[in-house]
């Protein structure tokens, strides 16, 4: 088959223009600006990692209708996924392939850069090689590449490119994400979280600026007008069932809902991707492991106890775990320590990347939200995925002495922290805030934040500020 053959399918747009991209979603994701930015300034090649079922073709696809719409040449704009069954037949060298498309694109190119997005590339075996033989040779393309497998796999093939490669890791749609999906084409509401943003970005600039003006106080928080607040309180109760994978939201019923989650999101990770990384023999352990971490978001354990709990050598435990961070299926916390060196020991505390994976593992019901337990838990797990993405964040740890905890500590600089505690409750008592009071105390911080439940739980109260769980989750990009 000649490389043009092996090309047309997957390019709809050579015949017909963006009208072959008619199926390509029209909400683009807040990160799609920057990789464009990225794809006309930087000269590195672009990677976009992250969970499956994730939206990383969407994103490819969704480049090559925005360069279109610019009016670049159709031939320029080319995409191939090396999951293509035509790859694997017999006689079929996909090395080959490649030369011949990489020869195909010098051609085409002429004086401008070809735009190349090589969908599912750990396909190829070795494929950093060839994308460090042609990035290296000033080939007139620009790679933009996406990887669906799990990490390790991804992570270890891309030691040969460092300083060539910058790469985007794209997680499920965050609540704000979620919220502006729900909401296209209501430019009232869009702008108002527009201006919600823009007063996050003020907040994060100023906790990486002056020390000498370090206080909340300094930044003008309004509350969200009645409209905004109900609509995000509507969609925040399904977001927290549904989660942040689109494809799920297509999906009629709340059984076929948990069953596209556990296949594709945990049992395909863990049983496929994750024994091929590993080459595990006993992957019911892992999984083993992994719902003992889907109890009770948050709750501060220990690996040997876990060990003990599901009867896995703690060896084995301790190889666990970062594997299942590389993959996304959860994330930690550690102790705080006054450096922002982190090396783990101790304690951790668990969080879930995305919350509608617990509902689906343990087969929840539709109305989980009713369950005030079970909300505090989630309450706190959004906190920490909205902060470990915040750009001002230099480490995050939580904070425990024999007084009490407080959930999280955000170093903005050295030895300069945002103690952040979450109540998501009806009332919020003065006892409850002790522990950062005693921490204000003792170390260098700036303010605090209390994440509560109502809406009119907002505003200054003494020395805290206090910030309903929507209007929070809405600051962070």
């Amino acid at each position: 088959m000649k490389i043009e053959e092996l090309l047309q399918p997957y390019n709809p747009w050579w015949d017909h223009g963006e009208e072959g991209l008619v199926e390509v979603p029209a909400f683009e994701r807040p990160v799609l600006d920057s990789i464009i930015q990225d794809v006309r300034t930087l000269p590195q090649a672009l990677s976009i990692t992250g969970p499956r079922r994730v939206g990383k073709t969407t994103l490819l696809r969704q480049l090559v209708r925005h360069f279109l719409r610019q009016k670049w040449s159709l031939d320029r704009l080319v995409y191939y996924s090396l999951d293509d069954p035509a790859l694997f037949r017999p006689g079929v060298e996909p090395g080959e392939v490649i030369e011949s498309l990489m020869v195909l694109l010098r051609k085409r190119a002429g004086r401008q850069k070809v735009l190349l997005l090589l969908d599912e590339v750990q396909r190829l075996e070795r494929w950093e090689l060839f994308l460090k033989k042609y990035y290296d040779l000033n080939y007139p393309i620009k790679f933009v590449i996406s990887c669906s497998a799990s990490s390790p796999i991804f992570k270890k093939s891309r030691e040969s490119l460092l300083g060539r490669v910058k790469d985007y890791h794209l997680l499920p749609f965050s609540f704000r994400e979620f919220l502006l999906f729900r909401l296209q084409g209501d430019e009232e509401l869009l702008g108002e979280m527009k201006a919600v943003l823009e007063t996050g970005q003020t907040l994060m600039g100023m906790l990486a600026g002056d020390p000498k003006h370090l206080n909340l106080k300094s930044v003008a928080l309004p509350a969200l007008s009645s409209k905004l607040w109900e609509m995000a309180s509507a969609f925040f109760h399904q977001y927290i069932r549904e989660g942040g994978f689109p494809e799920v939201w297509r999906l009629t019923t709340w059984e076929q809902k948990i069953d596209y989650l556990f296949d594709n999101q945990v049992k395909k990770v863990i049983y496929e991707d994750l024994v091929l990384a590993a080459q595990f023999r006993k992957p019911e352990q892992l999984k083993r492991f992994y719902l003992s971490l889907l109890e009770k978001p948050g709750r501060e354990v220990n690996l040997s106890s876990i060990a003990n709990e599901t009867q896995i050598d703690v060896q084995q435990v301790e190889k666990y775990l970062p594997l299942l961070e590389m993959t996304d299926l959860v994330a930690h916390v550690e102790k705080f320590r006054k450096s922002p060196l982190r090396v783990r020991r101790g304690n951790l505390k668990f969080y879930l990347v995305d919350l509608a994976l617990r509902n689906a593992v343990l087969r929840l019901r539709e109305d989980i939200t009713l369950d005030t337990e079970t909300m505090g838990y989630y309450a706190e797990n959004l906190v920490f995925n909205a902060l470990r993405k915040w750009r001002g964040t230099v480490a995050l740890d939580y904070y425990r002495d024999r007084s009490g905890e407080i959930d999280f500590i955000v170093h903005t600089r050295p030895h300069v922290y945002l103690p952040i505690e979450v109540k998501y409750r009806e009332s919020i008592q003065d006892q409850d805030l002790r522990p950062m009071r005693r921490f204000g105390k003792r170390f260098r911080t700036v303010n605090g934040i209390v994440v509560t439940k109502q809406r009119d739980q907002f505003g200054w109260q003494e020395e805290f500020f206090y910030l309903p769980l929507p209007h929070f989750l809405l600051l962070f990009d």
